[in-house]
């Protein structure tokens, strides 16, 4: 696809290399340096057209969409280069890489797309290491403030294969979290409808409604602590923010959460030395779509996590 710049109407027939891919995701390959809260602006305005319709940014391009692009202003891109301590730290964070796939232990405090209020992020960041490569994309998501597990496709093949996984529930995702409060059962599992907004800039929120769609996780105890708990969960479907409104749900919100905790938690644990939300994606587990080998990935536990739980 040749890419022009923003400042005209530019029209865009889907070929293999972007079948699959959501609106959104679309968007920002072709609309490099714009604001992410601003693609979702000119989606929800109806701007964004496929094939003469609106369309939802969750929308998963066909082959021979037609898909219009509004002229968009690109005044304040962003053309530095990312941060010298990201770069150090992405690089030593990679898990496994081979010609189809990267696999990164993402960390806390870093989003995986830069936008409005971070100019970089981790996709930006690795492909500014690995300028080589013709082909890095996010395959997932985690939030920023949640470490561990990344999968980044290196190939659409790749990509395709993965997000059909992913969308069939064939990949096993288990995440460590330390909750709030004691825990008394074994295992626990939520089934609670989630309902997400997204706000102009672009910030989801989340809450558990009768009317949101169908989640469920299961959490597994790990360590009782006196006032908190380790557990595993493990997200039998794939909501944003889904193992955080769960947990504040069961009455026991994520360590460190201070938008699904309340003022007092997260004061509690803040002043006791947690600086983050105590979210970690440890594993993934799923058949590899290439080559069909059973394939499993562990990112460990952050250093600062580990030394938080020996002071409980």
């Amino acid at each position: 696809m040749k890419t022009e710049s923003h400042d005209q109407v530019r029209f865009i027939e889907v070929d293999e290399n972007s079948v699959g891919q959501r609106l959104d995701n679309f968007l920002m390959t072709q609309l490099k340096g714009v604001p992410k809260s601003h693609i979702y602006k000119i989606i929800r305005r109806g701007e964004v057209r496929i094939n003469k319709g609106r369309a939802k940014n969750i929308y998963r391009l066909k082959l021979s969409d037609l898909v219009r692009i509004p002229p968009v202003k690109t005044a304040e891109r962003n053309t530095s280069a990312p941060a010298k301590w990201m770069i150090n730290s992405l690089e030593k964070r990679i898990l496994f890489e081979d010609d189809d796939l990267l696999v990164l232990n993402k960390p806390s405090g870093i989003a995986v797309h830069g936008g409005t209020a971070n100019s970089h992020g981790v996709i930006e960041a690795l492909r500014f290491l690995r300028p080589d490569e013709r082909y890095l994309e996010l395959v997932h998501r985690l939030d920023k403030a949640t470490s561990g597990c990344l999968l980044i496709a290196k190939n659409r093949k790749m990509l395709n294969g993965l997000q059909t996984l992913l969308r069939n529930r064939k990949v096993k995702k288990t995440y460590t979290a330390l909750l709030c409060g004691v825990i008394h059962q074994q295992s626990v599992r939520v089934n609670a409808p989630l309902e997400k907004r997204t706000l102009e800039s672009g910030e989801h929120r989340v809450r558990v409604h009768p009317e949101g769609k169908k989640s469920e996780t299961v959490f597994e105890r790990l360590t009782q602590y006196k006032n908190a708990t380790l557990v595993s969960a493990s997200p039998k479907t794939g909501r944003t923010h889904q193992i955080r409104v769960h947990a504040k749900h069961l009455g026991h919100p994520i360590a460190g959460d201070e938008r699904y905790s309340t003022p007092s938690q997260y004061k509690q644990y803040r002043e006791h030395g947690l600086k983050r939300l105590f979210l970690h994606a440890s594993k993934l587990n799923f058949t590899h779509p290439l080559n069909d080998k059973q394939v499993n990935f562990e990112a460990p536990l952050d250093a600062d996590l580990e030394v938080f739980l020996k002071h409980l």
